[in-house]
């Protein structure tokens, strides 16, 4: 369950990022007896996958045809579960210490977190959505405007203005179109940037009255009272305005990134990454990994298996450290099964 302050939380290994690659390190620290706890800066688990593109399909996940990323992520957590990981969301690492083998971890809620190592799986960074420039937008968030979709079944019904020219924005017009009442698909530009397949859905969403498409406009205004959207104001470069009628505003406007205090730690940096030995993923600072597209080294391939396989390689690395020098004698999970 999440966490929110409270009292120490004491792990073998602390994972940075709840993305594809940090919960694969989750399955890889339970394979070897390592019990996990994750902390990540987005509401839920998924990173990108889940913020970005849910419903966009990934082609080179090995023994998939084709996964999409609410899929994959999915898929990831149910494999965690027997290891029973622990979440702690919303939140980011403010600073570490190290006190004899053990790092102390404290987030920007308060909660501190022992550790024996720590692996950091956080991609680009923490993510933050961008926000739209509207008056009074704090006072909507969490009620009526929402930067992600946790539950679909929560807009059934509803009018929603989803704005936005990419995947995410797309993606969710053609997700939540069969329980939503309205569809407003908003964008600055006639044109999305979104894969080819998506938009011909759209077209057709469009043609039975399910998608109304609103381009070219931009967000200008929200009207309602008390956080409760009634209309969505938006204008042309023409000052042409029109008013939606929405019960909830979805800005799909990308994610800032940001490493924030990781890059205070001391660690070794190269172009904003993290420099790593290759042969076990571990950074400048003993007990400290950097595994996924945060880790670099020479001849580095951004997918998401090399950072499987780099999950690996850094935990297989930390094992005697973790267990005060105990030798890893390693077994297959053929026969190992995944129970410690």
């Amino acid at each position: 369950m999440p966490k929110n302050g409270g009292d120490m939380i004491e792990r073998e290994v602390l994972i940075i990022g709840a993305g594809p690659v940090g919960l694969f390190t989750v399955f890889e620290a339970g394979m070897l007896g390592m019990k996990s706890v994750v902390v990540d800066s987005l509401e839920e688990i998924g990173g990108q996958c889940t913020a970005l593109y849910p419903e966009k399909p990934i082609y080179d996940i090995p023994a998939f045809k084709e996964v999409t990323g609410k899929d994959l992520i999915e898929n990831l957590s149910k494999q965690n579960e027997v290891f029973n990981p622990e979440y702690i969301l919303n939140q980011f690492l403010t600073n570490i210490s190290k006190e004899e083998d053990y790092f102390i971890s404290t987030t920007s809620k308060g909660q501190v977190i022992k550790s024996k190592i720590i692996v950091i799986a956080a991609g680009a960074g923490s993510f933050v959505p961008n926000r739209p420039p509207l008056d009074n937008i704090e006072s909507y968030e969490g009620k009526s405007i929402f930067y992600m979709v946790k539950h679909r079944g929560d807009f059934k019904g509803k009018k929603i203005a989803i704005a936005g020219g990419g995947d995410s924005a797309v993606d969710w017009a053609i997700s939540l179109a069969e329980l939503a009442d309205k569809i407003y698909l908003i964008h600055r530009r006639n044109k999305f940037r979104a894969h080819d397949a998506s938009m011909d859905k759209v077209s057709q969403l469009v043609e039975e009255g399910k998608v109304e498409m609103v381009t070219p406009y931009q967000l200008k205004a929200l009207k309602g009272p008390n956080g409760c959207l009634e209309e969505v104001v938006v204008a042309d470069l023409d000052g042409n305005e029109k008013h939606l009628e929405a019960d909830i505003l979805l800005p799909f406007f990308g994610l800032a990134t940001d490493l924030g205090p990781v890059k205070s730690w001391g660690l070794d940096f190269e172009n904003f990454h993290l420099k790593v030995d290759q042969s076990n993923s571990q950074t400048n600072i003993d007990g400290i990994y950097a595994v996924g597209d945060v880790a670099s080294y020479p001849g580095k391939v951004k997918l998401i298996l090399i950072g499987f396989s780099e999950a690996a390689i850094a935990l297989h690395h930390a094992y005697p450290r973790v267990f005060d020098g105990k030798a890893l004698h390693f077994e297959y999970s053929t026969t190992k099964g995944t129970k410690n």
